[in-house]
């Protein structure tokens, strides 16, 4: 007979067959995933769910805040400084260095593929040597902090499937996202917020977004992100309808659980355990809510820190604040989206722009963590979906270009609890255009395999789990006959980027 797992799916038909006894087991199993882990387990105490055995070894990390730049940042302007474009601006790509990539549809019919030298000085900061753009000025303060990985790749060259393999693991939509799979796997720090927030920097570009990439995918609904908003109610519908008095909410959620455990008792369906837990966290979110995002009580030297933005509502640096604000009550796993890296043209100017809303703020959620000795113990991300070309796509000039998607090489860089400060990770060639080995040759990586100096989207999801203490290979869901996890059967922990 199959083995019993009330988690992977409902098994209505099974558990109308089985005998009471079967029954009250599951019923049993099922809510002990909303109970306390188990105190044995490495990183579990005062956790509320979470799988028993997760973590698998003692965690690096507690939580996660992942600032992820929409769009595809240039790595050439911003960490890459590669001053052979400058010495070649205006001279066409060597064919030996595209080799067969395929190209976008939107530079792929140039009549040429020139090299576009950065527009913006580069130098180096900190004991560690950092290479830094000019445009990253608070960036540069904190280069002993951080972890550069300049030779992440993908297999993705446009945006949806892109951001989507970086949040779920896969090109097509559908699975969870990471945030959920850390929730699903590690629990809550805090009963009265969620697990898994996103924060959305607003009106920062029209790159869309989906509610998918912070989905639950298969599974349960409650690991789903929850999205704050800026304005007067960060979540909807939380705040009780006019006319209805606290005292009303709370009986009028009374009966409507106990219709819900009746309806359990009939249907033995898990979806129905997980609406009741949602309904008695939007209400305990009826408080905690309000009080994690009001920043009144804030001191001038915080909004001095992160930027006069953070006095505004839904802009970056008031995300970034308030993801140090979440993160210090216990919230899992923070994701910020910050839209607007596209920069198919008019680089210089657009990547000015977005630098000034973005470097101080960035910067200022290490001090701050830093500071308050969070860092120690909070693992911080920073990257988008993919590179952008060494070549202009489009009219180039001495002081204008635009780079189109490139998905061979690019930089993203972390910092916190976990990660090798102060260091540089894998390279790329002298052109910018390929991953490259210790000599400087261009090396072409599989994912299949583990290429030392190269780093797969699913060998970074690989070593977050990791820090996390959890072992990406364990961390598994069983769905329609298949056991699905979030770096599907790819993924190696790059040992080389952890402390």
């Amino acid at each position: 007979m199959e083995e019993f797992d009330p988690l992977s799916i409902t098994r209505r038909h099974f558990l109308s067959n089985a005998a009471m006894g079967m029954g009250s087991i599951g019923l049993a199993q099922l809510l002990g995933s909303l109970a306390p882990a188990s105190a044995g387990t490495p990183g579990a105490q005062d956790r509320i769910g979470g799988l028993p055995g997760v973590p698998h070894f003692a965690p690096k990390a507690k939580r996660v805040i992942y600032l992820f730049e929409s769009g595809g940042p240039a790595q050439q302007d911003l960490f890459d400084y590669k001053p052979m474009l400058n010495e070649k601006h205006g001279e066409s790509l060597p064919d030996s260095v595209r080799g067969t990539q395929r190209l976008t549809g939107m530079s792929a019919y140039q009549s040429s593929l020139p090299l576009a030298g950065s527009a913006f000085k580069f130098a180096q900061h900190g004991k560690s040597g950092a290479w830094l753009s000019e445009v990253l000025p608070y960036t540069a303060t904190i280069a002993d902090d951080i972890c550069f990985v300049k030779s992440m790749w993908t297999e993705a060259i446009n945006h949806d499937p892109a951001i989507t393999f970086f949040q779920t693991g896969s090109q097509i939509a559908g699975r969870p996202s990471i945030g959920s799979w850390v929730s699903y796997g590690l629990g809550s720090m805090n009963k009265n917020l969620p697990e898994f927030v996103v924060l959305v920097t607003a009106g920062a570009g029209d790159q869309p977004l989906y509610s998918r990439l912070w989905g639950n995918g298969f599974l349960d609904s409650r690991f789903q992100g929850v999205k704050f908003r800026s304005g007067k109610d960060p979540v909807l519908y939380l705040a009780n309808p006019e006319g209805v008095s606290q005292h009303g909410r709370r009986a009028m959620l009374d009966t409507l659980n106990a219709l819900n455990r009746e309806q359990y008792q009939k249907e033995l369906d898990p979806e129905i355990e997980s609406r009741i837990a949602q309904y008695e966290m939007a209400y305990r979110m009826q408080s905690s809510v309000p009080e994690v995002t009001d920043m009144s009580k804030e001191p001038d030297s915080i909004f001095k820190l992160y930027g006069e933005d953070a006095r505004k509502p839904g802009t970056f640096a008031a995300n970034c604040l308030l993801a140090r604000r979440l993160a210090e009550r216990g919230v899992r796993f923070i994701q910020l989206y910050h839209q607007g890296w596209d920069h198919h043209g008019d680089l210089p100017n657009a990547m000015r722009g977005q630098c000034k809303n973005t470097d101080q703020a960035s910067t200022a959620l290490i001090q701050d963590l830093k500071r308050t000795g969070m860092l120690d113990d909070t693992l911080v991300i920073w990257g988008g979906e993919f590179g952008r070309t060494s070549y202009s796509q489009g009219k180039l000039t001495r002081d204008n270009y635009g780079r189109d998607h490139h998905p061979r090489c690019f930089t993203v860089w972390m910092a916190g609890a976990g990660v090798k400060a102060g260091t540089t990770y894998g390279q790329t060639d002298a052109y910018g255009y390929n991953i490259a080995d210790a000599s400087g040759n261009p090396i072409t990586p599989i994912k299949e395999e583990f290429t030392p100096g190269a780093v797969h989207v699913h060998d970074l999801q690989a070593t977050i789990l990791h820090i996390l203490g959890i072992d990406h290979t364990r961390l598994v869901y069983r769905y329609q006959g298949r056991d699905f996890r979030l770096t599907d059967v790819h993924g190696h922990v790059v040992n080389d980027l952890l402390a």
